[in-house]
């Protein structure tokens, strides 16, 4: 029997699909011993490797502020995106209940058959309005480190990345996901102090009143609010250097993934990913420190049109 979904709700059901579906290629990964566990942790940095489709790290970290170290060493685009599912559910649900009609819906959207991708996922079970984004990195390009720090509260969590291979497939399908356990043991560490602090809203999109400035630099990012946008997503921040072939255009276009080429591997010429703060409720702060050198940047988000929305900002660095 179908469920029946009004407009909005539909829009943050497809978004958390993204997130669960693909699950179904977790039980293909690897089993060979993770790089992250010869990795000494230091406190409430959460060391996090990527060498292909994967996220080695530890499977438990402390609870409260934690600063997610994410090396991508592969040679693709990632993020991550931190995920709470709701009680009971785990990535079972995800391979048995939701994968046959998240695949089945966007074989419809690629055909551009969007009415009858609608009516195939008001197919899915009413709980996936439960599940929440709680952050992570922006997008990072290969052979690049980023750091974005969090507040994670004890509990059951899944980490994944949908960037596109080149035939379309989202990476969470070639299995590009992570169980995490958020312990009840709290981490030492205090709420980071900004340089650099940025407000994000639906409304009047990425702002600041600080002054961006070249070295070492910590950017808050305080969500005002979360609305999900015409790709099924909500806003986030992501930092990208501009080469000297960097054309905007393409930039705009490839941080919309509900288009046939976006956020398809590999990302357009002169762009390089730095990190960021991914989707998080309205209320919520996160952190990312990055070194800034001399050049062109931007701080875009991962909707549709961002430049009509003022989620795009551009400064210099001299």
């Amino acid at each position: 029997m179908k469920t029946s979904i009004n407009g909005s709700g539909l829009y943050k059901v497809l978004s958390i699909l993204v997130v669960a579906a693909a699950l179904v290629g977790h039980s293909c990964k690897s089993d060979k011993k993770s790089q992250a566990e010869k990795v000494e942790l230091k406190k409430n940095v959460v060391q996090v490797i990527t060498e292909n489709m994967d996220f080695q790290m530890a499977d438990t970290i402390f609870s409260g502020w934690n600063t997610f170290s994410y090396h991508n060493l592969s040679t693709q685009t990632h993020f991550i995106l931190v995920d709470k599912y709701p009680p009971g559910k785990t990535s079972e649900d995800a391979e048995n209940v939701i994968a046959p009609i998240f695949d089945a819906g966007m074989k419809l959207i690629n055909q551009g058959k969007m009415d009858e991708a609608m009516e195939a996922f008001g197919q899915l079970p009413e709980w996936f309005s439960e599940v929440e984004f709680l952050g992570g990195t922006g997008l990072v390009s290969p052979n690049l480190r980023a750091e974005t720090t969090l507040y994670l509260e004890p509990g059951n969590y899944v980490l994944e990345c949908y960037v596109k291979m080149p035939n379309g497939t989202f990476h969470t399908a070639m299995g590009m996901t992570k169980d995490l356990v958020v312990s009840q043991q709290r981490s030492n560490d205090q709420e980071p102090k900004a340089n650099i602090n940025l407000s994000i809203s639906s409304a009047n999109g990425i702002f600041t009143k600080d002054s961006i400035v070249g070295g070492l630099q910590t950017f808050a990012v305080h969500f005002v609010d979360q609305v999900v946008h015409e790709n099924f997503v909500g806003h986030d921040v992501n930092l990208v250097k501009l080469g000297e072939d960097a054309n905007m255009e393409e930039l705009e276009n490839w941080m919309n993934w509900a288009t046939p080429t976006g956020l398809m591997e590999p990302a357009p010429k002169g762009l390089t990913f730095l990190g960021g703060v991914n989707d998080m409720p309205a209320g919520r702060t996160g952190y990312f420190t990055v070194q800034l050198d001399p050049g062109s940047y931007v701080l875009i988000s991962e909707v549709p049109n961002p430049t009509s929305k003022g989620l795009l900002r551009t400064f210099e660095i001299k």
